[in-house]
């Protein structure tokens, strides 16, 4: 392959990673989907019993294979551009194992962001545990809060 032709492979790979990494699913308080908006909800009141900070996985644990595929293709392309003959036939296998290690790891850091679990005492005495994005908005113990249902969905909030 080309020097030429390699660039523009890794120049295409590293765009569509870049690209897949501003798919955004957010389980913050802050952001409604459209189809959540103007939809009317339920609100219920309580106190806050605890929080704890957690992590969320935007992609449930599971990587969609595009951190492997991208960092293989392009470990592959660098490997394969060190030595001469059969030399960059291994050297292209080995780069493209480990980019596909290193892919896979970055994905999965980059679907992982900060969280909190709150736990709340309804007015009525039930404990309710709902998780959401840590958003910067601060929980404590005792606070008055609010919880806002719709479809499933509950946030809390100030």
């Amino acid at each position: 392959m080309r020097t030429t032709s390699r660039l523009v492979v890794a120049a295409l790979i590293a765009g569509s990673l870049a690209m897949s990494g501003c798919a955004y699913n957010s389980s913050s308080a802050d952001v409604y989907t459209a189809s959540q908006a103007q939809r009317e909800e339920t609100v219920r009141m309580g106190t806050v019993d605890s929080v704890r900070a957690v992590k969320i996985s935007s992609n449930n644990g599971q990587p969609s294979g595009l951190g492997a595929i991208g960092g293989g293709a392009l470990g592959a392309v660098a490997g394969s551009a060190i030595g001469g003959g059969r030399g960059s036939i291994v050297t292209g296998i080995i780069g493209g194992l480990a980019g596909a290690v290193a892919g896979n790891a970055v994905e999965n850091g980059a679907a992982v962001h900060d969280g909190l679990e709150i736990t709340v005492r309804l007015d009525n005495g039930d404990m309710r545990a709902i998780t959401q994005s840590a958003t910067g908005e601060i929980f404590r113990a005792g606070e008055r809060v609010r919880l806002l249902s719709s479809g499933g969905v509950t946030r809390v909030t100030h």
